[in-house]
């Protein structure tokens, strides 16, 4: 990753439906390894924290979770933290295509939060953030709304904390390329038991 200019991060965080090795989380499981490649395939990415002793990419610190894992009976839970170039990029690989197939299908396999599924903010160009990170501007953005510090799609921000009209015929172009690059992860993720 190169320094440069302003980034934005998301981290998102759930809680299965059931555990590790559930035949109810299992299409989540299947589709998970795609999920990654079309994000590396996807533009505007920069790179994804891996997970401690999980092949691929380097762990960006220890993976921590938010407070709304309390009382779960889950002492690890789905999550991910990435960063990308602008909201309009992370935004088609979001809503369109292998990702897109995922979040049609994740209230088969998560139950239904009451907090915010995922939260977005700006870090410098030098800076990689971590899982604190990620799981406290979570909580912020539950505790106190949509601002410059977290915020979601719904209410965006720009890197100077000025809300942010979404370019959603950018968001269409882009995801028409990332299409062409990821036709192949599609039809395999459609393949997959839900």
């Amino acid at each position: 990753m190169t320094a440069g200019g302003p980034r934005l991060a998301i981290y998102n965080f759930g809680l299965h439906a059931g555990p590790e090795g559930d035949p109810r989380v299992e299409g989540f499981v299947l589709r998970e390894p795609a999920n990654f490649e079309a994000a590396a395939r996807a533009s505007g990415f920069i790179g994804r924290s891996g997970y401690r002793g999980v092949p691929g990419p380097r762990s960006w610190g220890q993976q921590v979770f938010p407070r709304f894992i309390e009382g779960s009976g889950f002492d690890s839970a789905p999550s991910s933290l990435s960063l990308w170039t602008d909201i309009e990029s992370l935004m088609a690989f979001s809503y369109h295509g292998v990702h897109a197939d995922a979040l049609k299908n994740g209230r088969n396999w998560n139950i239904k939060p009451s907090w915010p599924p995922l939260v977005l903010w700006w870090v410098d160009g030098h800076r990689v953030p971590d899982w604190q990170d990620g799981a406290g501007r979570l909580e912020y953005l539950h505790d106190h709304g949509a601002s410059g510090r977290a915020f979601t799609f719904k209410e965006p921000f720009t890197a100077g904390g000025e809300a942010y009209a979404i370019d959603r015929n950018k968001v269409r172009r882009i995801a028409q390329e990332n299409a062409k690059g990821q036709a192949d992860l599609l039809a395999h993720v459609l393949t997959l038991k839900v």
